[in-house]
Order: structure tokens, then C-alpha cells, then sequence
């Protein structure tokens, strides 16, 4: 019993440090990176007419590889598996490439549109890309208020806009709705000076103080505001996400450490029994 318990560790613990390795995770990022090629090459008609045999055999096989990943990883982490939100997000995404959408399953079709979900799988495999989603995510309660900020500001000079404009300019200012729609656009930069403002100044000399002034608030101070918390939000993750590691490492020496024991506890056992079968035998 105990033997048997300490070879099933002893199998998880090499399966564990199979998942881990820099070589799985890298086979797995190049099969993501091929399944999502194929998943844009299988939307050209010619191409499915010639090669669609194919390119649906490779798909499978990399459903099939992406099924094998997720079970080897569950055997390994257990129930810790779903305690990361990454790890329900691939597990989600295999799921739904495992659903049939031919024959009786063609009710099933709208799974296939989701497919194209899986090229988000790249996200779960690179680092970097983990922490600036992860970043967006963390910052969205302050973006949040940042974003009702904007909307005061957009208010107030809607107002304005109105009603200095919308005497001579009613379908950029006529409404509340439409100077809003109308700052939108100023606050892009796009076609701003002019598509809009050099039109309204032309009429009213001084509104490129309303239009300059605007710009410097919307544009170049709150979205710095906003990319500011979001890049505070990266240094913060970056920082967790480095003592995740240093614990990591500790834990595996830990690991190390448990299994160097049994081991010795095991040929102490061994021992014992050699000693016990000599005395049995002695006398």
C-alpha cells in the first residue's frame, strides 16, 4: 500500500515536471501558433475546395493534442486546476472544439464560429501577454473612474458647444447627443481640424480655444491618466508574478527535498525486512 502510494506520487511528480518543461509549453505554443494559421487558411473557399481533407485532419490533431494537454494537466494539478482563471479559460476553449457540428450535431454549428476563440490560447502561453491582460483587467475599477471623468468633461463641453454653435452648425451641435458625438471624433484626432474646427472657427474666430482647450483635457490628459494606471497595473503584476516564481522555487526544492525522503524511508523499509527475514531465519 505504501509502495504503491509512493509510485503514484513518484509518477505524478515526473508527469508535473513533463507539463512544466520548457519543451512541452514551447510544442504546445508552436501547435497554438499552427492551429490558429489553419483556422484563417480553412476561410478561403478555394483552398477548403482542394485541401479541406487535410486541413481538417491537422485541426483535429491539434484539438487532439490540446484534449491531451488538458487531461495531463488535471491529472497533475487536481482540483488546483481550476483555481486559475487561465486554466478554466483553456479548459473552456478545448471544450468547445471537442463539440461535434456535423450530422446530428448541426444545430451544434455556432460552436464553430468559437473555434476561432482558440488563437486567444496564445495569450495563456506567453508571459507577457498574460500580464497586460491581466493589467487591463486589474485596472478597470480605476479606468472605471477615470472613464466618468471623461464623460463629465464631454458633458460639460457639449453643453458649451451647443449652445455657442448650434445656431450655425446644427448637425455637429445641434443636440446634447450630437456635440457628445461630434467632441468623439475631436477627441480621436480624426479629420478634427479640418473636417470640424477650421469650419466653425471660419464662422466664429475664437472657438479655437473651445476646440484647443478640449483636446488638451480629453486627449492628452485623462487617456495619460488612463494609460498610467494601466501601466502601474503591469509593474504591480510583473512584481507578484516574480515572487510567484521565487515561491515556485522554493516549493519545488521542497518538493525535491520530500522525495529524496521517501526514498530513504523506503530502502530504511527494505532494510528492515532484509533484517527481520535474517532473524527469522537464524533462529
Amino acid at each position: 500500500m505504501y509502495l504503491n502510494e509512493f509510485n503514484q506520487k513518484r509518477l505524478k511528480a515526473k508527469v508535473r515536471k513533463f507539463v512544466e518543461s520548457g519543451y512541452f509549453q514551447n510544442f504546445i505554443l508552436g501547435i497554438i501558433i499552427i492551429n490558429s494559421i489553419l483556422l484563417g487558411v480553412m476561410t478561403y473557399p478555394d483552398l477548403m475546395a482542394h485541401y479541406g481533407k487535410l486541413l481538417h485532419l491537422v485541426c483535429n490533431i491539434c484539438v487532439g493534442i490540446f484534449t491531451v494537454e488538458i487531461i495531463l494537466k488535471l491529472y497533475v494539478y487536481g482540483k488546483k486546476f481550476f483555481k486559475s482563471g487561465w486554466n478554466n479559460f483553456d479548459f473552456i476553449i478545448v471544450l468547445i472544439s471537442l463539440v461535434p457540428t456535423g450530422g446530428a450535431f448541426s444545430s451544434f454549428r455556432v460552436f464553430r464560429i468559437l473555434r476561432a476563440l482558440r488563437a486567444l490560447r496564445l495569450i495563456t502561453q506567453l508571459e507577457k501577454l498574460r500580464i497586460i491582460v491581466q493589467a487591463i483587467v486589474d485596472s478597470i475599477p480605476n479606468v472605471g473612474w477615470a472613464s466618468v471623468l471623461l464623460l463629465v468633461i464631454f458633458y460639460i463641453f457639449s453643453i458649451m458647444g451647443t449652445m455657442l454653435f448650434a445656431g450655425h452648425f446644427p448637425d455637429w451641435f445641434g443636440s446634447i447627443g450630437k456635440s457628445m458625438y461630434t467632441l468623439f471624433q475631436v477627441m480621436t484626432l480624426e479629420s478634427w481640424s479640418m473636417g470640424i474646427a477650421r469650419p466653425v472657427i471660419s464662422v466664429f474666430p475664437y472657438a479655437w480655444v473651445y476646440f484647443i482647450s478640449f483636446i488638451l483635457v480629453s486627449s492628452f490628459i485623462v487617456m495619460n491618466v488612463i494609460v498610467g494606471v494601466v501601466v502601474n497595473a503591469i509593474s504591480e503584476i510583473s512584481a507578484d508574478i516574480k515572487k510567484e516564481k521565487e515561491s515556485r522555487r522554493l516549493n519545488l526544492r521542497k518538493r525535491d527535498l520530500s522525495t529524496e525522503f521517501l526514498k530513504l524511508k523506503e530502502q530504511m523499509n527494505i532494510v528492515e525486512s532484509m533484517l527481520d527475514l535474517e532473524r527469522t531465519q537464524a533462529k
